[in-house]
């Protein structure tokens, strides 16, 4: 009896020391993120959206010493990036630049196959970049007030161009033409920039252009500015009045960008790269950079940011079933 007992206890001895053996050589687990991570922007390269990635891109390669790629996947009025994101494996290697235009999207699209707020993260804005009102130089208008008053004098006279039916661009006019009360004609065109030249040209009469683009020809008196579409003055042009200034109190309109990963992404991963967004939008570098974009910094918590998404995809299905726009 006694041998067996010798027996049983070296077994489990042996068993002891092979099982600590094993603890103690097991890996522990890698730190996120320790392989290459995906970036998707619903665009083309060269826009705004693909802008502001890119600059956030490198800075969470330099924060993480990982690398982040920025991966275009355009179409569908940016539904199709964003599409790919919701149905990825939520361990933070698949993310998705957003921009204002999703949340226009949940409304605008009767089927998405997504939803901006039950399907994704959020993880952090990024930066938003103001939308400014301006006017060909021959409407004999200089306020926001005169704009509207010429207008109500002149009913279906005056048009407004857009780079597009659906954008942030066309949805702020039929903002502007629900809180004034003004009987306007919009004009979609395929780009800001063919909608800047026809306004230049006076075919259409103003526009709510993102400032980046329309600034410059504002400096060049080839058009007039009447007044930015936040809430704040932006610091590229501290003394144009904003929308609220020139009476309309709840008009806060701007392009706006952020990162978001798709549903049920790990706290420890958001937060870290929350924390990674809200540092790099305090270097200098980058706030250089997005004041050559006319961009302000956002820097929000992630639950800051889920809010702002759902107050935005609010809004803009109210003006997007007020205007009749519609995508099917």
């Amino acid at each position: 009896m006694s041998q067996k007992l010798a027996l049983l206890r070296k077994a489990v001895l042996t068993l002891a020391s092979v099982v600590a053996a094993g603890a103690i050589s097991a890996p522990a687990q890698a730190a996120y993120p320790d392989k290459p991570v995906r970036v998707v922007v619903g665009f083309s390269a060269g826009g705004t959206t693909d802008v502001i990635a890119r600059i956030m891109a490198k800075e969470l390669t330099e924060a993480f010493g990982q690398s982040f790629v920025v991966e275009n996947k355009p179409g569908a009025g940016s539904n199709i990036g964003a599409e790919y994101v919701a149905r990825a494996t939520p361990d933070g290697y698949t993310l998705y630049f957003v921009a204002v235009t999703s949340a226009i999207n949940q409304t605008l699209y009767p089927k998405l196959n997504f939803d901006l707020v039950k399907d994704f993260t959020p993880i952090a804005l990024a930066a938003k970049v103001p939308n400014v009102l301006v006017v060909n130089p021959q409407v004999p208008v200089k306020s926001v007030k005169e704009l509207v008053d010429y207008a109500k004098a002149h009913p279906g006279k005056l048009a407004f161009a857009s780079s597009g039916s659906g954008t942030s661009i066309h949805m702020a006019g039929e903002l502007f033409k629900l809180e004034a009360g003004i009987d306007v004609l919009h004009v979609p065109y395929k780009g800001s920039a063919p909608a800047l030249t026809d306004l230049i040209g006076g075919q259409v009469q103003f526009m709510f252009d993102n400032m980046p683009s329309s600034w410059p020809h504002v400096q060049a008196g080839k058009l007039r500015a009447l007044a930015v579409t936040t809430k704040e003055r932006s610091p590229t042009a501290p003394d144009l009045p904003t929308m609220a200034e020139s009476g309309f109190p709840k008009f806060d309109v701007s392009s706006w960008f952020g990162l978001i990963g798709p549903a049920k992404l790990p706290p420890d991963v958001v937060k870290a790269l929350n924390a990674a967004m809200v540092k790099a939008l305090d270097k200098p570098e980058v706030k250089d950079a997005f004041d050559k974009l006319g961009a302000v910094p956002g820097k929000t918590t992630p639950q800051e940011f889920g809010q702002f998404i759902q107050s935005e995809v609010t809004q803009w299905g109210t003006v997007v079933k007020a205007s009749g726009a519609r995508v099917d």
